[in-house]
């Protein structure tokens, strides 16, 4: 037990238990119509570009990886209304989410975004409306269903050396877009595919995109249950497997809605860190699924979900995002088989569910990064190439270790609304040649606005000769351990090398 003369441990095991990805922080982008005014509110129509505080937020931020167009509106997406002079694109009804897009942001428009913040796209195919009848036509007759070839024509469009009609548009070279995801939420309603027909269709529509770009990776859709059979049919033809995660309490009576969680902030704490466990499950159930294939996961839509449609307020406190960085912690200790996930919708004007607010109308200030994106962009500035073993910890402390080359990366998450935790820091068979923390500890309460958003700005200051360090009360830090030389150490578990 720990005393004031003897801190508690916190020691890790060095030993490489597997490779971590890089994709475990992308960002997914859908315009979501009358619901929340994202994508094109990110776009300067004055100037004919992206905002420019857009583009700066998110080099902040730093996904490797961005999902576009959607999300539900995949199902009803024809890319081809999305290219070309902008002054001769037809809008689109978006028959999820209300209203209309105009197709201002289409293929030239994400990919040049993804190279200004330096992410990698991930485009998600119209798979022919994922079987829902209501969205494959227009009331009027108007087919917005796609199958293979239109796919196969969109993968030629971004990825054929001299595509003709792309180089009409005033891109010469290739887009080299290398992840596709072919099928989006398919499982989720009963009017749609069934799961053997999702399967087939899905390994027509991979026979077809791969001969325009052998070299493409695509993610099929096992959801649900079905990712044995979707495995079973078209699992040859598969990279990554998807499937998606939207979360609340995992406890009964959440106050996580509307007013009812200021009332209590103990309760509100107690609730929002309880939200890790249904990831947990979540994760654990698709591994059970999907093991022994061979085919990792990819967990392309994933946000606390809660009554008011993703409006509640209590998703902007700095609460919600210390039970956030608890949930990426989870996706890096599972990410043996976890190889993309994400953890926000990306931007937008309204939903509490984005990582980057956009201000609107124009002067109303900058964008800024949600509690969510400021725990993502925390940790992925500082994380390792391969996880690592956390061999001794408090309890009120939750650390997920990674390790590149000589230097050790500790993401650390004080799970205790009132406490610090002092622990002295080790590494098992390893001296510590020096350390830094990058921290960030706010009010739990604090609500983060354009005003506010400088809060989660980490501090950063040199671990003590002693290794002795005190983590405050609902913190959330990222604790990185230059290795000096080797000594004695624990026996490693068979299977593991250093």
């Amino acid at each position: 037990m720990a005393t004031k003369a003897q801190p508690a441990a916190l020691r890790v095991d060095p030993a490489a238990r597997f490779d971590l990805s890089p994709y475990l922080y992308m960002q997914f982008m859908e315009p979501l119509g009358s619901t929340d005014g994202s994508v094109e509110a990110g776009w300067d129509f004055l100037r004919n570009g992206w905002r420019e505080d857009l583009l700066a937020a998110t080099r902040s931020l730093a996904p490797p990886l961005i999902r576009w167009p959607g999300g539900c509106l995949s199902s009803y997406y024809r890319w081809r209304e999305g290219v070309g002079p902008r002054t001769r694109r037809r809008p689109m009804l978006n028959l999820c989410w209300g209203g209309t897009e105009t197709n201002q942001i289409g293929t030239h428009e994400f990919v040049d975004f993804c190279r200004q913040v330096g992410a990698e796209p991930l485009i998600a195919v119209n798979f022919e409306s994922d079987g829902r009848a209501n969205w494959a036509r227009l009331p009027d007759g108007r087919l917005r269903a796609a199958g293979p070839a239109e796919a196969a024509a969109w993968v030629a469009y971004c990825n054929a050396p001299t595509h003709a009609r792309r180089r009409a548009h005033g891109a010469a070279g290739p887009f080299g877009v290398r992840l596709w995801q072919i099928g989006n939420e398919t499982s989720y309603d009963r009017r749609g595919f069934d799961c053997r027909t999702a399967a087939r269709r899905t390994v027509a529509f991979a026979k077809a995109m791969r001969r325009a770009d052998p070299s493409i990776q695509l993610i099929g859709w096992g959801d649900s249950g079905w990712a044995a059979e979707m495995l079973d049919v078209a699992g040859e033809h598969l990279q990554y497997l998807a499937f998606h995660h939207h979360f609340g309490s995992s406890l009964p009576d959440s106050p996580l809605r509307g007013g009812p969680w200021r009332r209590d902030p103990a309760e509100t704490w107690k609730h929002l860190m309880s939200a890790v466990r249904s990831t947990e499950a979540r994760i654990a159930e698709m591994r059970r699924a999907t093991a022994g294939s061979g085919v990792p996961l990819a967990l392309t839509e994933s946000h606390f979900a809660l009554p008011g449609r993703n409006r509640c307020e209590v998703l902007s406190t700095w609460a919600a995002g210390v039970a956030d960085a608890r949930i990426l912690n989870a996706h890096a200790r599972n990410g043996d088989v976890l190889k993309i996930a994400t953890l926000a919708d990306f931007c937008g004007t309204r939903w509490q569910v984005n990582a980057v607010m956009i201000p609107t109308p124009r002067g109303a200030g900058n964008a800024y990064l949600m509690p969510v994106a400021g725990v993502m962009r925390l940790f992925r500035r500082h994380t390792g190439t391969q996880a690592v073993g956390v061999a001794a910890a408090p309890a009120s402390l939750d650390v997920a270790a990674s390790r590149t080359r000589g230097r050790i990366y500790l993401h650390v998450v004080n799970t205790s609304r009132t406490r610090p935790a002092t622990v002295r820091l080790a590494v098992d068979g390893r001296s510590i040649r020096s350390g830094e923390v990058f921290q960030i500890a706010a009010d739990p309460l604090l609500e983060i606005t354009a005003e506010t958003a400088d809060a989660l700005v980490p501090s950063r200051r040199r671990l003590p000769a002693d290794r002795v360090w005190r983590f405050p009360p609902a913190s959330v830090s990222a604790v990185e351990l230059s290795l000096g030389r080797a000594g004695p150490r624990r026996r490693a578990p068979r299977g593991t090398s250093a």
